[in-house]
């Protein structure tokens, strides 16, 4: 997959396009991510998506902007296994922001990015003051010779799929509900770094890595106050250093929720309980 960090002032060849933040990559925008892969390969054209960094409410409203459920690498990775074939990065600042619905249209799909056919969903707005919908990008289409599609709502039991539905399942600690809506379970990735090695004292050592075993995600408040949140996992089984390796953990159950011990010797109790129940979760069925 190829990624662009800006929008070309003038495209080299067309495209399909689907815009979106994809933030979670949930049921809902692998549906649409399909669809574009299947429409890309009958017109024979590169399928392409454009989505925003940073986030429009995080330029807007910072502090009511919603917490990401992806990083960008791992957004970047999970469109690529989607069959993308471009990425196109548009930085949402206020010269973005200020563009109006046909500018929108003009210079970033006509002009930029050469659009053939565009799939958006059917709640998305774009333009200065969200002043474009499908309606005015359908017309726009017969003008300037896109088509357009619209896709619909993706449901999981009668529950619409959007990332909202599963920041608030994650909220809730519901990690089955929150995997039922991603149709994976809920991952963080990161690299793995050097902590202060209490874990080992413990004997309990952590990392952050894709294996089988026991996770604490807090701001670790036995230790002390003012930490910044950090997540911990050990892992069952394992001896190796991994220290600098981008590792992704799997959230796949809540055992509790994170607590103040008076002592490390109650938390390291409170620990081997947490491990002989997460042993006993993966003892009671397959989890990979």
């Amino acid at each position: 997959m190829l990624v662009f960090r800006k929008i070309p002032a003038q495209a080299t060849s067309p495209t399909v396009l689907t815009i979106g933040n994809f933030d979670g990559l949930h049921l809902g925008h692998r549906a649409m991510l399909a669809r574009l892969a299947t429409k890309a390969c009958d017109m024979s054209l590169p399928a392409a998506v454009m989505t925003f960094e940073p986030h429009p409410r995080e330029l807007f409203t910072p502090e009511q902007a919603p917490a990401r459920l992806t990083s960008f690498r791992e957004k970047l990775a999970l469109l690529e296994a989607c069959s993308v074939d471009r990425t196109y990065v548009c930085r949402f600042d206020r010269k973005l922001a200020a563009l109006t619905a046909e500018e929108f249209i003009d210079v970033i799909l006509v002009r930029g990015l050469s659009v053939r056919h565009v799939i958006i969903g059917d709640d998305f707005r774009f333009g200065k003051g969200r002043g474009g919908d499908f309606a005015l990008l359908e017309r726009a289409g017969l003008k300037r010779g896109f088509t357009c599609e619209a896709m619909h709502t993706v449901e999981v039991d009668g529950e619409r799929v959007s990332s909202s539905a599963v920041r608030d399942a994650l909220a809730e600690g519901d990690l089955e509900h929150a995997a039922r809506l991603l149709g994976r379970p809920y991952v963080i990735a990161g690299s793995v770094v050097h902590g202060n090695k209490l874990g080992r004292k413990l004997g309990y050592p952590t990392a952050n890595i894709q294996l089988k075993g026991v996770a604490s995600l807090g701001v670790r408040p036995t230790l002390g106050q003012g930490l910044k949140p950090v997540l911990e996992v050990h892992l069952f089984d394992f001896d190796r250093e991994v220290y600098g390796a981008h590792v992704a953990v799997h959230f796949l159950h809540k055992l509790r929720d994170e607590a103040k011990f008076e002592s490390l010797e109650a938390l390291t109790a409170q620990i081997a309980r947490d491990v002989a129940a997460a042993k006993s979760y993966f003892s009671e069925g397959s989890h990979g």
